[in-house]
């Protein structure tokens, strides 16, 4: 059975082995209990929460693909640990993606896909503790994913999931576990934004779409420089540019 013990919010909800894992495995990242470049040791882990290690080596797959961890040939899995500069590259192609793909979205997205907007944005409302940041994590991803694909260019879908993959939120939640004065105010903000982007794509308003979307990026920037200490500067150079229009 696994001990959840160590922490009150790693209770196991009812479904695959692999995804309880996945989560206990997620809020300790979140949580600092993992620091970047620990390795994730799939014998230690499954000896502590007491299963096999086959579900262990599942989750860890799940970490790899959600972009929590690396796995390294003959070496196994440890979190994932991002240099200034990767993390500032990552911001720029998100801020350049994530515009465009706005405003391809406000110009074709169906009133489903408005519909399923603002569901995602309604269930993130009331979480703002810190036992409910690994879900705000997923519903986060689930939203800039959902604008992505509604703008309908598959290639530019692919090219931002390996984007959104490679950028650290998970190291802005980590922060605002350890300050959690910061929290309520930060996931209220990015509610507020959220929904703005929402009814800019539901007016099918292309440039105001890509410019709240591009605020929005911009601010999560921001945080990036004041909870982690990336250089403005360097998000600055690495930041790709939107042809004027």
């Amino acid at each position: 059975m696994i001990n959840t013990a160590d922490l009150n919010f790693e209770q196991v909800q009812r479904k695959p082995l692999k995804e309880e894992i996945f989560e206990i495995l997620h809020k300790r990242i979140i949580a600092g209990k993992y620091k970047p470049g620990d390795w994730l040791r799939q014998e230690e882990i499954s000896s502590q929460l007491g299963v096999s290690q086959t579900p262990v080596r599942e989750a860890l797959d799940l970490l790899v693909s959600n972009g929590l961890a690396e796995r390294e040939p003959f070496r196994g899995v440890r979190v994932m640990q991002l240099s200034a500069e990767e993390i500032a590259e990552s911001q720029g192609m998100r801020l350049f993606l994530e515009s465009s793909a706005a405003a391809n979205a406000a110009g074709r997205i169906t009133d489903e896909e408005v519909g399923r907007l603002i569901n995602i944005v309604e269930q993130t409302k009331n979480l703002v503790s810190l036992n409910d940041m690994s879900t705000q994590r997923h519903l986060n991803h689930e939203f800039h994913m959902g604008v992505v694909e509604a703008g309908g260019n598959s290639l530019l879908t692919k090219l931002y999931g390996i984007v959104i993959n490679s950028f650290p939120d998970w190291m802005l939640y980590e922060y605002m576990f350890r300050h959690p004065e910061l929290l309520e105010e930060s996931l209220l903000r990015e509610y507020d934004e959220h929904m703005a982007i929402v009814e800019a794509l539901a007016a099918h308003d292309e440039a105001r779409s890509s410019q709240v979307t591009r605020n929005h990026i911009q601010n999560i920037g921001n945080e990036l420089v004041s909870y982690l200490g990336i250089p403005a500067e360097l998000l600055r150079t690495k930041g790709l540019q939107l042809p004027n229009k």
